[in-house]
C-alpha cells in the first residue's frame, strides 16, 4: 500500500508541477498575437550610399579620413599629387596673360586707326588731303580691326584652357558628395589609382532604411505610405517612426538571415521602411531591427512579438 500511495502522491506532485509552468507559461510567457490590422517582420537597418571615385588617375597623397568618421558634404577626404598639374594652371595663366596684352595692344590700334579715319575723312571732306590717303587710313583700320578679332579669340583659347586645367586641378582633392560616415576605405596613402576607381563609401545616416521581408501571406495588407515602428535590441523601449516607400514587385525565396513565424511560408517580398529620423545618429547600416507596419487606420500599437 505505501508504494502505491508513494506513486499516487508523485503522479499528483508531477500533475501540479506540470499545472504551475503552464500557468506560468500562459500568463508571462506566451503573448498574445499581434491585433488584426498589424503587420510584423524583421530585417537589418541600411543606408542610402555613395561611391566616391576620382575623375582622373593619380597618387594619393594625403588621407584624410578613416572608417567610422563623419563627415560633411563638400569635406575633404584624399588628397592627389597635383605638383605637375600645378606647372600647367601657372603656365595656363601665364599665356592668359600673354594672350589678354596681346588682345589690349590690338584694341588700342584699332581704335587710333579708327580715329586716324574719321579725322583723315574730315579732312578729305574739306578738300585738304587727297582721297589715297583716306583709302589707307580706312584699309589701316580695317587690318587692325581684324587683328582685335584674331587676338580676342586667342584669349578665349587661352581662358579656355585655363579653366581646363584648372578643372582637372580641383578633381585631385577627392570631396565627399554628401553628408554621413565613411563606412569603408578602399584606398590608401601611396596608391597610383586609375580613374574612376572607387575609394570610400559613405553612407547617408539621415536618411537610413529597414529592408523588412513581408510573406507572400500578408503582402496584400501592405501599401506604400503606410506607418510603421521600428524596434532595435539595442533600444527596446525607443520605437523610432517609419513609413513604407518601397515594395518589390516579385517575390523571392526567404533570406537565411531572417526568420519568419511561419516556417511554411517560403516566398517573401522586400519592403522598405524609410526611418523619419536618426536623433543622434544612435541607429547605423547593419543593425537588426524588427517593424510593425499598421495597414488599418485607429488599430493601437504593439510591439513585436516572436
Amino acid at each position: 500500500m505505501s508504494s502505491k500511495i508513494k506513486s499516487v502522491s508523485i503522479t499528483l506532485l508531477i500533475a501540479l508541477v506540470l499545472g504551475v509552468a503552464t500557468l506560468v507559461w500562459w500568463q508571462w510567457v506566451r503573448q498574445e498575437p499581434l491585433p488584426d490590422g498589424l503587420v510584423q517582420a524583421n530585417g537589418r537597418i541600411e543606408g542610402d550610399h555613395y561611391t566616391v571615385a576620382g575623375k582622373v588617375p593619380g597618387k594619393i597623397v594625403k588621407i584624410l579620413v578613416r572608417e567610422g568618421d563623419a563627415v560633411e558634404a563638400e569635406q575633404v577626404l584624399a588628397q592627389f599629387d597635383d605638383v605637375q598639374v600645378r606647372a600647367k594652371v601657372a603656365q595656363a595663366k601665364h599665356r592668359l596673360a600673354a594672350a589678354e596684352s596681346q588682345c589690349d595692344v590690338a584694341t588700342a590700334a584699332e581704335q587710333q586707326n579708327m580715329r586716324d579715319k574719321d579725322r583723315l575723312d574730315t579732312l578729305f571732306e574739306k578738300k585738304m588731303i587727297a582721297k589715297h590717303e583716306t583709302e589707307r587710313a580706312g584699309s589701316n583700320w580695317k587690318i587692325s580691326r581684324d587683328q582685335v578679332e584674331v587676338a580676342k579669340a586667342e584669349c578665349e583659347v587661352a581662358k579656355a584652357a585655363l579653366v581646363e586645367v584648372q578643372s582637372v586641378l580641383s578633381d585631385l582633392t577627392i570631396r565627399a558628395p554628401a553628408r554621413g560616415v565613411i563606412t569603408t576605405r578602399i584606398a590608401d596613402k601611396g596608391e597610383v589609382v586609375a580613374a574612376g576607381s572607387p575609394l570610400f563609401d559613405i553612407v547617408d545616416l539621415d536618411r537610413l532604411y529597414l529592408k523588412v521581408y513581408v510573406p507572400e501571406n500578408q503582402i496584400g495588407k501592405v501599401r506604400l505610405g503606410l506607418p510603421a515602428r521600428v524596434y532595435t535590441d539595442a533600444f527596446p523601449n525607443k520605437p523610432f517612426p517609419a513609413m513604407v516607400r518601397y515594395i518589390a514587385s516579385q517575390a523571392e525565396f526567404t533570406p537565411k538571415e531572417v526568420q519568419t513565424p511561419d516556417e511554411r511560408v517560403k516566398l517573401v517580398y522586400a519592403v522598405k521602411l524609410y526611418l523619419d529620423e536618426n536623433p543622434e545618429h544612435r541607429l547605423t547600416p547593419g543593425l537588426p531591427a524588427d517593424a510593425i507596419i499598421r495597414w488599418q487606420e485607429g488599430v493601437p500599437w504593439a510591439k513585436p512579438r516572436w
